[in-house]
């Protein structure tokens, strides 16, 4: 008999939806510096760097700037992800500040982020990049 014995770990592959797989590709992306926020610094992206993904909110306060994100993502074949809240989208990208009890306290309102390094493959992202395929495919 060995020594060491093996021993089966169970790993829990609970599934993820599409919303909660971009939270976490958003955190990585900014942990590795690939996360662009606000209209002007997406804009720039955009036109200039090869580009992975575009978040953009459903709602926007003018109709130019959804128009503009939409064309620039359009041009440079970035699939784009809408999202419902400005205010999700600004927490889920960093811009909001936290209580002791780890609470969002106040969430700065972002109308569009940008991907341009996802940082490390993980479960999370895999599942946006098969959501993304599905939507290009339509």
């Amino acid at each position: 008999m060995s020594d060491t014995e093996e021993v089966e770990v169970a790993v829990e592959t609970t599934e993820m939806s599409v919303l909660d797989a971009l939270k976490e590709v958003l955190k990585k992306a900014l942990i590795h510096d690939g996360l662009k926020k606000g209209l002007h610094e997406c804009a720039k992206a955009l036109i200039n760097a090869p580009l992975v993904c575009a978040v953009l909110q459903k709602i926007v306060r003018t109709k130019n700037t959804k128009k503009l994100i939409r064309a620039l993502a359009a041009e440079g074949d970035v699939n784009l992800i809408m999202v419902d809240s400005g205010k999700e989208l600004g927490t889920w990208c960093g811009l909001a500040k936290l209580g002791a009890d780890l609470e969002v306290k106040k969430s700065v309102r972002t109308s569009c982020a940008v991907i341009t390094d996802f940082g490390e493959e993980t479960h999370a992202l895999n599942i946006l990049l098969d959501y993304l395929k599905k939507q290009a495919e339509e």
